[in-house]
């Protein structure tokens, strides 16, 4: 039987550490669980997060254990796999995390695990895939972190560009977590304002947009070759898809989610606004595409599609 808000984390590297300590804070878990392959730094990380818990926001229970705690598990949080490196892109990591993934995925399945899969180890398209393969489980409860990050990027970005909260811009990157990913800025607004009327009222200049872009773009590479790696962000983005499936709140972000024709492909995960609650993914949101738009999106998903088949299906046959 589940215990509900009990979350298991399969990493604990710098993004899953930093989505566990964001907990900390944010309150909303009763029992966290760290798993990695090395119980060392595993227990001296659920040690560390322990002695902040008298300044937490509520109790929560922190331990270090085995796949076996995945059983009666809400959610499982994998964030494991070889890391980024500078100059790497996030599809030359695919055939080594692919088969670190198949093995995490296969002890928790083992441990008789029946909730909601969270991906968030790269390529999390592709990696997301392989768990969901592997699981078994439903599509709409395996889930990648996706273009969440990327998307909050572009928020954080359009709200300095405009001088307005960023919790009234309402824009998304949809397609691949990587290079090919795009911007469908006809479906941007700010409040309930078309963006590119926005743009047009204030004589701003639309080349902006792909400068804005473009940051949003090369933002993990710009952080990598400066820290060797980014995990803040995306720490809190795990936060919130965690928050939003626990609380059912039926909350539209964009995530790596299994595609059944809804932008014109198949048998794939890549990223696009959903609705997320205690199902997991609820429902996903066709946006209609202009031609140039879905040339972009059919762009990024044949980039994912073709290393899905030459790369990833070859393993898990």
């Amino acid at each position: 039987m589940k215990k509900d808000r009990k979350v298991v984390l399969v990493g604990t590297g710098f993004v899953g550490m930093s989505m566990a300590y964001s907990f900390l804070t944010s309150g909303g878990v009763d029992e966290l669980v760290l798993i990695d392959v090395d119980k060392e730094k595993a227990l001296g990380e659920t040690m560390d997060l322990q002695h902040g818990l008298p300044f937490a926001r509520n109790k929560i229970v922190i331990k270090t254990g085995g796949y076996e705690e995945c059983s009666d598990a809400e959610i499982v949080v994998i964030t494991a796999g070889t890391a980024q490196r500078p100059g790497q892109s996030r599809l030359d990591m695919t055939a080594v995390n692919a088969n670190i993934m198949k093995g995490i995925t296969e002890n928790i399945m083992a441990s008789g695990f029946d909730g909601i899969l969270v991906v968030a180890s790269n390529p999390v398209d592709l990696m997301t895939y392989v768990a969901w393969h592997v699981s078994g489980l439903p599509k709409n409860r395996v889930i990648g972190s996706g273009t969440i990050l990327d998307t909050a990027r572009l928020r954080y970005l359009m709200s300095e560009y405009l001088g307005i909260s960023t919790n009234n811009i309402h824009a998304y990157i949809m397609g691949e977590h990587g290079d090919s990913s795009f911007v469908p800025w006809t479906h941007a607004y700010v409040g309930s304002k078309c963006l590119l009327e926005l743009l047009d009222e204030k004589s701003k200049d639309l080349n902006d947009l792909n400068e804005i872009y473009h940051q949003v773009q090369q933002a993990a590479y710009e952080i990598i070759n400066r820290k060797k790696s980014t995990y803040y962000g995306i720490g809190l983005a795990l936060n919130r898809l965690v928050q939003t499936i626990l609380n059912d709140e039926h909350a539209i972000l964009t995530v790596s989610a299994y595609q059944e024709g809804e932008y014109g492909w198949h048998d794939m995960f890549i990223g696009v606004p959903a609705i997320i609650g205690h199902n997991g993914v609820e429902e996903i949101i066709k946006l209609p595409l202009n031609e140039v738009d879905q040339g972009k999106f059919d762009h990024s998903a044949s980039t994912l599609k073709e290393v899905q088949e030459s790369t990833i299906k070859p393993n898990l046959k």
